[in-house]
């Protein structure tokens, strides 16, 4: 399985409300629930309205449109990274799946991942 590393920069954040939101940024993934609105985007896109952030997080992209009958692709990725020591955030689109590290960790995830059998790209 290809999995592709982004070289962008991202920010996990928690907004008042979506209004100083880009959503035609190149990335930007939102959520929404009773309780929070959530927000990862790249970290010079945060928006004004931000309400707390972490910044420092690097992405890797599964490659390809996965199958919703597929199952466990997101659990073994997760499972190499947690037996690295690698604590991960996750956000899954209608295609794929995102696999966040933090930047210190992201050379390490990598490594690991190809170890255990990923084309890491």
């Amino acid at each position: 399985m290809e999995i592709q590393q982004l070289d962008f920069d991202f920010s996990v954040c928690k907004v008042a409300d979506y209004s100083q939101v880009n959503l035609e940024d190149i990335f930007c993934f939102t959520g929404k629930t009773d309780e929070e609105n959530s927000l990862v985007c790249l970290t010079g896109r945060v928006p004004a309205n931000a309400t707390a952030r972490d910044d420092g997080w690097k992405a890797f992209r599964i490659g390809g449109v996965l199958d919703f009958s597929l199952i466990g692709i997101l659990s073994g990725i997760a499972a190499v990274l947690a037996g690295a020591g690698i604590g991960i955030f996750a956000v899954s689109t209608y295609n794929t799946d995102y696999i966040f590290t933090k930047k210190e960790n992201y050379d390490k995830a990598a490594a690991a991942l190809s170890a255990a059998g990923y084309t890491v790209i």
